[in-house]
């Protein structure tokens, strides 16, 4: 994976741990709530992205090798 999706996947994982950390303090229906509208969307759709960055990384390569 190139440093960007890299870079992506780390710094979502931080926040998900930083969410866990709060939510030992923060817990109610606004909490629960929070988490199902935003965090857990955010999640999905950076697995998503990662994913997407490394398939372009990967023919970016290839048309690199294909020009040389």
């Amino acid at each position: 994976m190139n440093a960007n999706g890299s870079r992506l996947a780390a710094i979502t994982k931080e926040l998900w741990l930083q969410w866990q950390r709060t939510r030992d303090d923060w817990q109610d229906a606004k909490s629960i709530e929070f988490e199902h509208k935003y965090l857990q969307e955010l999640m999905s759709s950076v697995d998503k992205t990662v994913s997407v960055i490394d398939q372009v990384d990967k023919l970016m390569n290839k048309i690199r090798q294909d020009c040389e």
